[in-house]
């Protein structure tokens, strides 16, 4: 362990001087960097095979939280420093006393993320962290098998993504699609195999989200849109389904990520599982 009471060193500057955006790019042109905040969520990311680089903590937290991350990290620098010292990095009263900055894996490829899956879940530009970690997170509580992001979303290993998953971006397959028009090619894709695609849209002709004609379909792909816009207009008229979460006491929307849980819950049942509710 290396006890420090200044933060700015050579080091350190990944976890004090560098914008997220910077470290995606840390090792260019191989994947980049980005940090795991607080014990839990670091320990998540180990057991998923994140390459550990440095840890940077509150001393008082080693022999209480980090025990178990200590242990599985294996011989990297170990920074500590009171707390007076960490707070001068925004935002670390959130990271339960630990940070640790980890290399990025390479993107999967589309393929992989959706051979041989039932449900998966797709984004389109939703730019919000908070909104991806807490879709992330009802994604795996709730029966969805990968996620794909279109290149205008929030990364789900940004800080406060990673953070509001509680890890869960650890725990689902993810990758990002092309980055020119997504669905003329990924639509194509999923229709071989074998994916019917569900638009998430506010349409008056659009199926209830628990319709059985969907739960009996053996493959669904469910598409959320942004945030206020919802999905683009060509989105939506492409997609085999348009589906419509019911709305009570004059309520027009719900956020993208509370939505998200309402459809992963719905539309992640079988035919058989719909008859046995």
């Amino acid at each position: 362990m290396i006890e420090i009471t200044d933060l700015h060193i050579p080091q350190l500057d990944m976890y004090i001087d560098k914008k997220e955006a910077q470290l995606l790019h840390y090792f260019e042109p191989d994947p980049g960097l980005f940090i795991a905040e607080s014990p839990n969520v670091i320990l998540r990311a180990l057991e998923a095979g994140y390459e550990p680089i440095s840890i940077l903590m509150e001393k008082r937290q080693v022999e209480k939280k980090a025990g178990e991350v200590l242990k599985k990290v294996g011989d990297i620098p170990i920074y500590v420093a009171d707390l007076s010292v960490l707070t001068q990095i925004t935002g670390f009263q959130l990271a339960r006393g630990m940070l640790c900055a980890m290399r990025r894996k390479p993107m999967p490829t589309v393929e992989s993320i959706c051979q041989g899956k039932r449900r998966i879940a797709i984004l389109e530009e939703v730019v919000n962290p908070t909104n991806v970690g807490a879709i992330f997170r009802s994604a795996a509580a709730l029966g969805m098998d990968g996620i794909l992001l279109t290149h205008g979303c929030a990364d789900p290993l940004y800080r406060r993504a990673c953070r509001v998953s509680m890890g869960t971006v650890f725990q689902i397959p993810w990758t990002y699609l092309s980055k020119e028009a997504w669905y003329e090619e990924t639509g194509h894709l999923l229709q071989q195999m074998g994916y019917k695609t569900v638009a998430m849209a506010l349409k008056e002709d659009s199926y209830a989200v628990d319709d059985p004609k969907l739960l009996a379909e053996e493959r669904l792909a469910v598409v959320l849109g942004r945030e206020g816009d919802g999905l683009a207009k060509e989105t939506i008229a492409d997609c085999d389904y348009t589906v419509c979460i019911p709305m009570m006491h004059g309520v027009d929307s719900l956020n993208v990520a509370a939505a998200s849980a309402v459809a992963f819950w719905e539309l992640g049942k079988t035919g058989a599982d719909q008859k046995n509710v």
